[in-house]
């Protein structure tokens, strides 16, 4: 570390607020293909139940849920985790909480609303830590990626986009609300671009979506400058989205794209530091240029006092660590709790996921691009992103399988590594989905509908059906 580096300390991070200047902006959109709405839509599961004239379990509710399979423990045979064990509960839920897991012979207070499970299998619900909500052409018509050579082609393309797509933001935000909702997501990280083109606009849209919707998802929002924090001259845009409730500061490709790695990231980690907040930074860079980047963003995290507030999205370089080198990387990042978010790419460079999580790094997926102008293929379906981590990495065995829903679920398991039960327990949130599937192996590999989707004892998308007396 040079000299310059050893002064950068964390009382020069908090004596160096800049004022606030410029205007913020924040995309938003959402896209348009119903061939990828989930047939659990929650416009679908409201038609039914209210065809059937059946109460939904709202905010204050206190419900019973029968019938609930639950995972119990994992099945050995020489040495070996072959199944898992289930049994059946009844659950009780008062204001999202669940308070009482009992027997299915146990009696229970007959007075409150029922709900029948039927038998399908709870699982944690789930957490789309990387997805871009403003910029979609989902809920409109179909359109292909903006063809381009570079980063920056698309840049430029974005600065018509934007203004074209800027009406329908709440709108296409919502829809692609729903459509994470009806694939189990009742938590996202959404990244909102922070640009000149449309100023605040886009995050101010955005949060009117949010806000429509939060008794059923929970969000994070990261103010992104997309074309350069210091290429579009951003920070005072980016400080105005801090003050407007961004949780986040984002950051783009600190050499690439900035041209001046230390003073993108240093402005980006001061901004952080000025509004208390976390820092989520697109890194795509790969090679030791990328790999750069991540060690003087860890430097500066210890230095600024962020531990456990970063996260690198994609973070290609890491693909490109020898052995050895990968580990020690890896130990550096778990111990300033810097996470990596990543939509879990197919190319030539495998991301070294498994390694990572061994070695205790928080690994989180997001969808990222759900058909918008930088690509078509994300459909909304975080636990599909756990499937295909299965399929990249060869896991194809019952435990594995079953480690692997931690990805989809920020961690959560209903089993820890040696097969006890965890999850879920009394007092933890009634946060939760009901699958047609036999335990989470089977739902990592096999993709089963998400039948009702609950958050915080609302349902968020599907359907309950009402137990027979």
């Amino acid at each position: 570390m040079n000299q310059d580096s050893k002064n950068f300390s964390r009382r020069k991070f908090l004596g160096n607020a800049c004022k606030i200047g410029g205007v913020s902006a924040i995309l938003g959109v959402t896209d348009a293909m119903g061939l990828l709405m989930p047939e659990v839509a929650s416009a679908d599961a409201g038609e039914k139940n209210a065809n059937h004239n059946i109460k939904k379990p709202g905010r204050n509710s206190s419900y019973m849920l029968l019938n609930v399979r639950l995972e119990s423990g994992y099945i050995y045979e020489n040495g070996y985790v072959v199944a898992t064990k289930t049994v059946l509960r009844n659950i009780r839920i008062d204001k999202g909480v669940i308070t009482k897991i009992l027997d299915t012979k146990a009696s229970y207070d007959r007075q409150l609303d029922r709900y029948d499970a039927k038998g399908m299998l709870l699982l944690p619900s789930f957490k789309d830590m990387h997805i871009h909500m403003d910029k979609t052409f989902y809920g409109g018509p179909w359109r292909a990626a903006t063809r381009r050579s570079n980063i920056f082609d698309i840049i430029e393309a974005e600065k018509t986009l934007l203004l074209e797509l800027l009406p329908t933001v709440q709108e296409r935000a919502e829809k692609l609300i729903e459509l994470v909702l009806g694939y189990g997501t009742t938590y996202v990280r959404s990244h909102c671009n922070i640009d000149p083109v449309v100023g605040l606009k886009n995050l101010e849209r955005l949060k009117l979506a949010l806000a429509n919707y939060s008794d059923k998802i929970s969000h994070e929002i990261v103010a992104f400058p997309q074309h350069g924090l210091l290429l579009s001259n951003a920070e005072g845009l980016l400080r105005e989205a801090m003050q407007m409730g961004a949780t986040h500061v984002g950051g783009l490709d600190p050499t690439a794209v900035d041209g001046n790695m230390d003073k993108s990231l240093n402005t980006m980690v001061q901004i952080a530091v000025d509004y208390k907040a976390g820092i989520d930074i697109h890194l795509h860079e790969r090679g030791e240029v990328g790999l750069q980047a991540v060690r003087r963003l860890a430097d500066l995290t210890e230095e600024a006092g962020l531990q456990g507030k970063v996260t690198i999205s994609h973070a290609f370089s890491l693909a490109s660590l020898t052995e050895g080198a990968d580990v020690e990387m890896a130990n550096r990042l778990a111990s300033l709790g810097i996470s990596i978010a990543s939509s879990v790419p197919i190319g030539k460079n495998v991301m070294p996921l498994p390694l990572l999580q061994k070695q205790k790094v928080d690994v989180m997926l997001g969808t990222d691009s759900i058909t918008d102008p930088w690509s078509p293929h994300g459909i909304g379906d975080i636990l599909e992103k756990a499937h295909r981590a299965a399929e990249l990495y060869g896991w194809t065995y019952e435990y594995e399988l079953s480690r692997a829903l931690s990805f989809a679920t920020g961690g959560i398991t209903p089993l820890d590594e040696y097969g006890k039960q965890v999850w879920p327990k009394v007092g933890d949130a009634a946060t939760a989905i009901l699958v047609p599937a036999s335990c989470s192996a089977e739902a990592v590999a096999r993709l089963p509908k998400r039948e009702a989707v609950l958050h915080k004892g609302v349902l968020s998308s599907g359907s309950l059906d009402k137990a027979r007396s």
